[in-house]
């Protein structure tokens, strides 16, 4: 369950800083390169900010399962 909400929040964020880029500042870019940086360092260090938040609201680790 954890997983799909680390996807469904990271690619939010990123739609959310592409329409904003669009419609208010380009600066907005920014927000999605955080992102994808933060999604390519967790991927090193399996170390990721928004799983220490969801262990803390004691969330579950899925089973593995994609859910496709």
């Amino acid at each position: 369950m954890r997983e799909r909400i680390v996807r469904v929040v990271a690619g939010s964020f990123v739609l959310i800083s592409i329409t904003m880029a669009y419609f208010v500042n380009i600066y907005w870019l920014g927000l999605a390169a955080f992102v994808a940086i933060n999604l390519i360092q967790s991927s090193f260090t399996h170390f990721c900010p928004l799983e220490k938040i969801l262990d803390k609201a004691g969330v579950e680790p899925g089973g593995g399962k994609c859910g496709c």
